[in-house]
Order: structure tokens, then sequence, then C-alpha cells
């Protein structure tokens, strides 16, 4: 291995997916400017998540649907005449 590519500051860090308050600590080097307290009473930097393995569909098994349809037709209408000057093969 190596010497000298790892990096030194390892240290506990709390990870919170915010939309389902889920929390979790575990040792990282993110750096952040946020802090909370954890369950022990320690102050720990803290990491805002938007998705985790609690909230995403694929590990849940909750599937949401989203409305692909509508970016295709926003998508033509607005390259339409992009299309119409296409050179015809």
């Amino acid at each position: 291995m190596k010497k000298e590519i790892h990096p030194k500051d390892y240290r506990l860090v709390i990870f919170k997916d915010m939309s389902n308050d889920f929390s979790f600590i575990t040792k990282s080097t993110v750096a952040t400017k946020d802090t909370v307290v954890w369950e022990d009473g320690k102050e720990y930097p803290l990491v805002k998540l938007e998705i985790s393995n609690t909230s995403h569909p694929f590990y849940t098994g909750k599937i949401k649907l989203i409305d692909t349809a509508g970016r295709v037709d926003k998508f033509k209408t607005k390259y339409q005449k992009h299309f119409e000057n296409r050179p015809k093969a």
C-alpha cells in the first residue's frame, strides 16, 4: 500500500435522511459546518442527506411513478423546430 495517500481526519459524523428523519453515525472525512447532539449527549458534525437506504424505493420496495410522458412532450415542444428543419436521409 502507498504511504500517506489516505486522509488522516477520520471522525464520527452523523448522517441524517431529511425525508424520514432517520439518522446514523459512522466515521467519515466529509466536511460540514452543521452539528447535532447525538443520543449519547455528545455533539457531532451533521451531514444532511436527501435520500438513504431507508427512503430509497429500491430498498423500501415502494416505487414512485415518474411522469416521463410529460417530460417527453415538453422536450418535443421545446425542440420541435430542430426536428422539422432536419434534412431527410
